[in-house]
């Protein structure tokens, strides 16, 4: 089990990121909650880890605080939740507004969240409201105040792209996803940004 990474970032692009360390590069997938918390490329970090073993693959995910972590973890437990769709879920809200919608039984906020139908929401509340009682919130970690010169960074081409492969990777829908970039990108806006006010604009 990975449950720790510590290194240097040698390239992301949401909701993808390469860590290097010691020499080995590892990938790590982040809510997007947690990828905009990122210092810039060539700076340390230092991200709690959940490892998934598939037939198929081997995936890593990453988080910028324990409780993240633990919420991730809680519901990749639930009923016809996996590792994408928990993804999803922490890039469309923070892990305290994930929590405080289950505590509330607002089904109406998590349904506009990629994947997540009616009958799902309804039993993320029923399933989480007694797990997620004691439920601390969250306090990301430092990830260092050092910003180096971005080190073996790839340049980004076009931030309206690189936001719509974002968006779709976290289970959006081509039409959706790209209607939310559409609508609120502005010529100065950088890839980021662009999810951010995507994000926002959906939920």
């Amino acid at each position: 089990m990975i449950g720790r990474i510590q290194g240097t970032i040698v390239y992301k692009q949401a909701p993808d990121l390469l860590v290097d360390v010691q020499g080995v590069g590892y990938e790590i997938q982040l809510p997007m909650t947690c990828f905009f918390e990122l210092p810039a490329v060539g700076s340390e970090v230092s991200l709690w880890t959940h490892f998934v073993v598939r037939e198929d693959a081997q995936l890593l995910y990453g988080f910028n605080s324990m409780n993240e972590r633990a919420l991730f973890r809680q519901l990749i437990k639930a009923q016809g939740v996996g590792p994408k769709m928990a993804l999803a879920i922490m890039s469309g809200m923070s892990a305290n507004q994930f929590v405080a919608s289950v505590q509330q039984g607002d089904v109406s906020t998590l349904v506009k969240i990629p994947g997540v139908g009616k009958k799902t929401a309804e039993r993320l509340v029923v399933e989480m409201r007694d797990r997620l009682k004691d439920f601390a919130g969250t306090s990301p970690l430092e990830n260092g105040g050092q910003s180096p010169e971005p080190a073996m960074m790839v340049a980004m081409d076009n931030p309206l792209d690189d936001a719509l492969s974002a968006l779709l990777a976290l289970g959006y829908k081509p039409a959706h996803a790209e209607k939310a970039v559409k609508k609120v990108a502005t010529a100065d806006m950088d890839s980021e940004a662009i999810i951010r006010q995507a994000l926002k604009s959906m939920v």
